[in-house]
């Protein structure tokens, strides 16, 4: 067996950057900057009032000044005149700030009879006049690779951009394999069970910029298998779940080592997850994880997501990993690294994190409650509560 690391990086050896297409901004959210985008226009283009309230000349501001309102200055309506001393034009916010003011009163620091303002006592000295281009310039970048964001959405509006340069989103195709599977609504025998990891592991990979494609079940026949191969193979990546491990019906190893696959590696000295196995295709990358539900769930997250992500230009690294404080005693860990579901919560203050005590692979309701993975290295010794551990959020 090879150390979670070792797997990881053949893992990511096995993948590039997919190629690039360009979509409208309405359809970029979620999606991967893969191209620097340069802003076409400054914000604000003009100078504009922060406030309603009352272009003016800032020598005219004295407590009980009268000055003539000589017009009115909304958003997205200029005046389109000048002002000079004694005069002031009334203005709301947003609104381009006339030519020969350098300050906005503010509404509430003034009375206004006909149109004639009188300037209150104490008025507020701020100018309240947002420069041209203080927000940004024409020619200001958003920098690539990202995921785009609701709000780096707005900023390429506002840039007027009306399209970006992205990666294609990677098609995984999913390949749920074993006599024992029956797809959700159907009716299973005595002896069967419900196909889970499919729908489980499309969720996460469109959660992370993915295209997931559910492929029919693949029974325990070299045929079924090949047929269900055959249809997967104009996607991204391969990704098989169940019949990678030692037995009589675990037909993955064998029916893709016929048709060409380049093995990378067979089994990690992980838990859950140990038959675990990658390699070349026929070009495209496979991607081997058990059948155990949760098994193939935490190897999705600590695999599957770092090979979406160099899929679409974001780097090659493994999940990141942080620190919390131990919420529990815990005995001796074994010779394999352990990704334990686990509950992080603060506590008076303090961001603990606490495994569940049931920790079996095939236990899925424990998975749900499950917001992050504490991770034990191989035979690590005895831990105490308040001690640091490692965790993954999932």
């Amino acid at each position: 067996m090879i150390t979670v690391e070792e797997a990881l990086k053949g893992v990511l050896d096995l993948f590039e950057p997919l190629s690039t297409e360009t979509v409208p901004l309405a359809q970029a959210a979620g999606r991967t900057l893969a191209e620097p985008a340069s802003a076409k226009r400054e914000q604000p283009p003009f100078a504009s009032s922060a406030m309603d309230g009352y272009a003016v000349v800032s020598a005219d501001l004295h407590t009980g000044a009268r000055l003539t309102v000589i017009g009115e200055a909304a958003a997205g309506t200029a005046f389109n005149g000048a002002i000079t001393s004694g005069q002031c034009v009334r203005i709301f916010t947003g609104a381009p700030v006339p030519a020969g003011a350098d300050r906005i009163l503010i509404q509430e620091d003034t009375t206004r009879d006909g149109d004639v303002i009188t300037v209150g006592e104490n008025p507020d000295t701020k100018a309240y006049i947002r420069p041209a281009g203080g927000d940004f310039k024409i020619g200001d970048v958003i920098t690539a690779p990202r995921v785009l964001c609701a709000s780096d959405i707005a900023l390429l509006a506002s840039m007027n951009i009306p399209e970006v340069t992205v990666r294609r989103k990677p098609q995984i195709a999913l390949v749920a394999t074993g006599d024992e599977l029956v797809m959700p609504g159907e009716n299973p025998s005595a002896s069967q069970i419900i196909s889970s990891n499919n729908f489980g592991l499309k969720a996460l990979v469109e959660a992370h910029g993915a295209e997931g494609r559910l492929l029919p079940i693949a029974k325990d026949t070299p045929e079924s298998l090949r047929a269900v191969l055959d249809l997967a193979a104009s996607a991204d990546v391969i990704v098989t779940l169940g019949g990678a491990s030692v037995g009589d019906h675990d037909l993955v190893a064998q029916v893709a080592g016929d048709a060409g696959l380049d093995l990378s590696f067979y089994k990690v000295a992980m838990r859950p997850g140990k038959p675990l196995m990658a390699g070349m295709l026929n070009n495209t990358p496979m991607i081997g994880l058990p059948g155990n539900p949760v098994s193939s769930m935490v190897c999705g997250q600590i695999f599957l997501i770092p090979a979406i992500r160099a899929m679409l230009g974001l780097g090659k690294s493994a999940m990141p990993r942080e620190t919390a404080v131990l919420g529990c005693d815990l005995g001796p860990n074994g010779p394999r690294a352990h990704f334990m579901r686990a509950e992080l919560a603060l506590q008076d203050g303090t961001l603990t994190c606490t495994p569940f005590e049931r920790q079996d692979s095939s236990l899925l309701s424990v998975l749900a409650r499950a917001n992050c993975l504490m991770v034990r290295a191989p035979n690590e010794t005895a831990r105490k509560a308040g001690e640091t551990v490692d965790f993954i959020r999932i």
